[in-house]
């Protein structure tokens, strides 16, 4: 056992260099020219299959070292009583938070919660949230009234104990609709008012989204998804200081939702994009960036309806990626969503996807992972170009 431990690992091989790889690559090309293994996204970025290793970078400050990702368990069942059997089940199997889904929600894929008071509080019924439990809202229009009304009354969240992200995001509406009945300079003030009001009744938390979803699920590409979610949190920053918040409490009200998908590198190369523009944003408003807080789902349109299985292999990848990324918290679709409303065993599956990722892969102990690596440092600079 000794003279094992001695041995130098791989001292036998001569270092390789990026020439070497070259001409294997070229003998199996046979003469083809190398730059066909290029390949482009939509947005037109090239992915170079022999990237170089990139040592004059440090890792994106993200989770704290060794933290794990809030687990989030999708809640949008439309029978609220069956809605708060789900959410007990998933918080005592390993959830560490819900994700809440009103009908109606840009995350409401043909299901979710009804819009009144009785539903939510049933829904939430035995669910301590002195436990530390998070509370992640997707609201819907006609939602955010009535969760207004229960939280001016100490209903729904009791402030002190609930980590909770509501989720307000009024331009994500007007991009859903594609239309509003007032410009956004009467909006604004509105929005900041309502969001003050609620710090006033001390929700401290992240109360406003700037919501990629809406782009990734429209088909859009990974720097329009970027662009969008940066343009909608500036507009919200700027409209908070206008209400006089300071920009350095009002960036944090202000948290991020961004769509991932089975694209491991992309998805990766998407999350790091977006923390370093969003610090390039604090630096420019005279602030000393901050880690942002960016909550991820898998995609809604990876999701397939033939063969639904695949979705497994489709969710772990994106969950997979969107961990690596520095992503704060993870809600996995079931991969029966497409098919209608998922059973127990489909939101086991998603739920075990993040325990076995995170608690026997270990994925959360190493901060920024993919940092120094060729082809995602060279994504990673594209993106924020291109989102830039």
């Amino acid at each position: 056992m000794a003279d094992m431990e001695n041995l130098p690992f791989a001292a036998d091989f001569p270092a390789a260099t990026r020439e070497d790889w070259l001409k294997l690559v070229e003998a199996v090309l046979k003469g083809a020219p190398f730059e066909r293994l290029i390949s482009t996204t939509y947005d037109d970025l090239s992915i170079d299959p022999l990237a170089a290793r990139r040592s004059d970078v440090r890792p994106i400050a993200a989770r704290p070292s060794a933290a794990h990702w809030e687990i989030l368990a999708r809640i949008d069942h439309p029978d609220p009583a069956l809605a708060n059997e789900i959410a007990l089940r998933e918080l005592s199997n390993g959830a560490a938070g819900l994700a809440l889904v009103f009908a109606g929600a840009r995350g409401d894929y043909g299901f979710g919660l009804p819009a009144t008071e009785a539903a939510l509080t049933r829904a939430l019924e035995g669910v301590h949230f002195d436990a530390g439990i998070t509370v992640e809202v997707d609201v819907s229009p006609a939602a955010v009234a009535m969760v207004d009304a229960m939280l001016s009354r100490g209903l729904a969240w009791p402030p002190p104990a609930t980590n909770v992200r509501l989720g307000l995001d009024p331009l994500g509406a007007v991009a859903t609709s594609g239309a509003s009945t007032r410009p956004w300079s009467e909006l604004a003030p509105h929005f900041a008012r309502r969001v003050i009001a609620l710090t006033h009744l001390g929700y401290k938390g992240r109360l406003t989204v700037a919501d990629g979803r809406i782009i990734h699920n429209a088909g859009g590409s990974e720097a329009q998804e970027l662009a969008h979610t940066l343009s909608v949190a500036l507009a919200y920053l700027r409209a908070l200081e206008a209400e006089g918040v300071a920009l350095d409490a009002a960036r944090r009200m202000i948290f991020f939702r961004l769509s991932a998908d089975a694209d491991q590198f992309l998805t990766i190369g998407k999350f790091r994009a977006l923390r370093k523009l969003w610090a390039r944003i604090e630096t420019a408003c005279g602030l000393a960036p901050e880690p942002a807080f960016i909550s991820a789902e898998t995609a809604w349109r990876m999701m397939a309806r033939r063969d639904p299985h695949v979705n497994i292999l489709r969710a772990t990848i994106a969950a997979f990626a969107a961990a690596l990324g520095g992503a704060d918290a993870i809600t996995v679709l079931p991969f029966t969503s497409a098919l209608g409303l998922p059973d127990r065993f489909a939101r086991r599956i998603a739920r075990n996807t993040q325990l076995v990722l995170g608690e026997e892969a270990n994925l959360a102990r190493v901060a920024d992972p993919a940092a120094g690596s060729g082809a995602v440092e060279d994504l990673t600079t594209q993106l924020c170009g291109a989102a830039w």
